[in-house]
């Protein structure tokens, strides 16, 4: 086998299962706008991820190898703008039985994961650590989408629905300031993770 798939997909499921930036987000749409309206972005998220794999496996990492300090101020930028993400998240209030001309779409979503560093880790780890050397170019990159789009569309969904879930049982509570600060939180935490610490989690 030139990519040991099987490998991959338990390593691909533990990272897209777990808390990040992106699944924070996620469970914060959720619980704002509950999930039927929150699928729209779940699918921009999902397919999102696609525009960063088929790049990175056709050789943007040469790109970046050859412009470090630039792949640098992209990785913290990146990072600023889920931050950014994880402020609207805690200043917002769970009053879905309002009409919201904001509800997130699937372009949102588009973008969560191509800014997303975490993301951006676990694919080049996918590519590093499960591909032979001398596996074509393709059947790599193909094996890698394919995998991580399974998970994404099993587990991202189930993010969204779990914040959805957790905001009937706070909605109009006091508790519902202190439920999207902790969401808002946690996003933060797995960036500054992923900054310092080395962590690959989406």
């Amino acid at each position: 086998m030139t990519v040991a798939t099987t490998s991959f997909l338990i390593f691909a499921a533990s990272q897209v299962g777990t808390p990040g930036p992106a699944n924070m987000v996620l469970l914060g749409t959720g619980a704002r706008y509950g999930f039927r309206a929150a699928l729209p972005f779940v699918g921009g998220v999902i397919l999102g991820k696609q525009l960063i794999i088929w790049p990175v496996g056709f050789g943007l990492m040469q790109v970046a190898d050859q412009a470090p300090l630039a792949f640098e101020a992209l990785k913290y930028a990146s990072a600023a703008y889920i931050c950014w993400l994880a402020w609207k998240i805690a200043n917002l209030r769970l009053s879905r039985g309002q009409t919201d001309k904001q509800v997130p779409g699937f372009l949102a979503g588009l973008i969560v994961h191509p800014l997303n560093p975490k993301a951006w880790a676990m694919i080049i780890a996918g590519f590093t650590g499960f591909v032979a050397a001398g596996t074509p170019s393709f059947e790599a990159t193909f094996t890698i989408a394919l995998c991580l789009l399974i998970c994404q569309i099993v587990l991202h969904p189930i993010w969204t629905f779990a914040g959805d879930r957790i905001a009937h049982a706070v909605e109009g509570r006091p508790a519902e300031k202190y439920l999207m600060w902790t969401l808002a939180s946690l996003t933060v935490a797995s960036v500054l993770f992923v900054l310092f610490g080395g962590g690959a989690r989406v």
